[in-house]
């Protein structure tokens, strides 16, 4: 969430900022007008204060020079002042809500250096990784090369949930387990992250300190009893709010966390995107990224976290690029996002494996997480930073194609063998 007083000393370059997101400026105008009355009502409040000082004092002279009906008098006026006093906190407590309220549907101001467009095709690629492999032969798709395997069944998937899941089978959940596997071993041993794992339910205090709540409330499953739980969208969610409401102790930064999870999205407003395939699923499967960073190193813990996903690539040899996402194309609670494509050859384009954020104190604000420097200092905000490290589910999608021989079958990367089982390939 956006501080309320950078907000209120710095509103036209927030109100810039919003533009650059496509986000409606309109609300704060609202926030302008409550923020005059909360001053106003704190101006007047702080006169009947002062009156009210001086009447208690009156008062007590009275009384000492025995004068008690005038000072009963005075008692009775200083009681109605009391009153309005109360109704004017009153007033000024709603008028704060409110504020804050309005702030929690903003989304993040994006860094100077990021892109100002208005989608994604104001991106800006930073770097590429390898070249696309040569076919000579028409390449299929994922879709094609896992049925004719018997590795993947998206009809069955179908009949006991719905569109948009996928079974696998055999070598196929072996390949996504290895991947999961591999992953992990290499964030944790390589570069340094804790594996955690965390709980697939969260309530909506966890969904709000990350910024899915109040937004992006249709793009959630929720459980429909009495507690309101809803599935993790991505591990960031838990993981981020390990150390909600902590006042951590700045020389143990940053903290590193990984995690593997199985997330789930409605994707509401998707409909006839990616339908076909594991490329956009309700129920998927990730390996994620957690920094919580002091704030003048977050920029350099996000190009660090950015470069562990892009390490995963490299080993499994798919070819990417990465890109710097543009104003108009960054999530909610970022302030700068890098994306990682990784290369499709069914598709003949990159397509995006991972998404690595600086969130800033966006997140760290909302759900009250802070540090302390040396010395007793005040606490202040820690950085967050998240990142897919990386996307199962296109990870075994990206094998599958890049991988994949003229007779059907598929090779298994080299890296990846000894978590299969010795297999060398999928198929004949």
């Amino acid at each position: 969430m956006l501080d309320l007083h950078f907000v209120r000393e710095n509103l036209d370059a927030v109100k810039t900022a919003l533009r650059n997101r496509n986000f409606p400026v309109d609300s704060l105008e609202e926030f302008v007008a409550l923020d005059a009355t909360r001053r106003q009502v704190i101006g007047e409040s702080d006169l009947l204060n002062q009156t009210r000082n001086a009447a208690s004092k009156e008062i007590g002279a009275l009384m000492q020079l025995g004068k008690r009906d005038e000072a009963d008098a005075k008692k009775a006026e200083v009681a109605g002042l009391k009153d309005r006093q109360n109704e004017l906190e009153k007033q000024r407590d709603e008028a704060e809500a409110a504020m804050r309220d309005l702030l929690s549907h903003l989304p993040n101001i994006p860094q100077a250096d990021v892109p100002v467009g208005a989608d994604e095709s104001a991106n800006v690629e930073v770097r590429r990784w390898s070249e696309p492999r040569e076919f000579d032969f028409e390449p299929k798709d994922h879709v094609d090369l896992g049925e004719s395997l018997g590795i993947l069944d998206l009809e069955r998937a179908t009949k006991i949930a719905g569109s948009r899941f996928a079974i696998l089978n055999g070598a196929g959940a072996r390949l996504s387990r290895a991947l999961v596997n591999f992953m992990l071993d290499v964030h944790t041993t390589e570069h340094g992250y804790m594996e955690t794992l965390p709980p697939f339910l969260v309530n909506r205090k966890s969904l709000f300190g990350t910024g899915q709540l109040p937004k992006f409330e249709d793009d959630l499953f929720h459980l429909t009893d009495e507690r309101d739980f809803a599935l993790i969208p991505t591990a960031e969610v838990p993981v981020t709010n390990y150390h909600a409401e902590e006042i951590l102790d700045a020389k143990d930064l940053p903290k590193y966390y990984t995690a593997y999870t199985p997330c789930f999205r409605s994707e509401a407003g998707s409909y006839g995107r990616d339908t076909r395939g594991l490329i956009r699923q309700h129920q998927f499967e990730k390996v994620e990224l957690v920094k919580l960073s002091l704030p003048e190193n977050s920029n350099e813990e996000h190009e660090k976290l950015t470069q562990n996903a892009e390490r995963i690539l490299q080993l499994l040899g798919l070819p990417y690029r990465t890109v710097i996402l543009s104003t108009g194309d960054m999530g909610f609670a970022a302030e700068r996002t890098y994306d990682i494509e990784v290369w499709l050859p069914s598709q003949k384009t990159y397509r995006e494996i991972s998404s690595c954020s600086n969130c800033g104190d966006f997140q760290a604000r909302r759900m009250n997480l802070r540090f302390r420097r040396a010395g007793g200092a005040k606490p202040e905000f820690i950085h967050t930073l998240n990142g897919s490290g990386l996307a199962v589910g296109r990870t075994w999608i990206a094998i599958l194609e890049n991988y994949q021989q003229a007779d059907g079958s598929i090779l298994i990367p080299e890296i990846l063998q000894s978590y299969m089982n010795g297999l060398e390939k999928i198929g004949k």
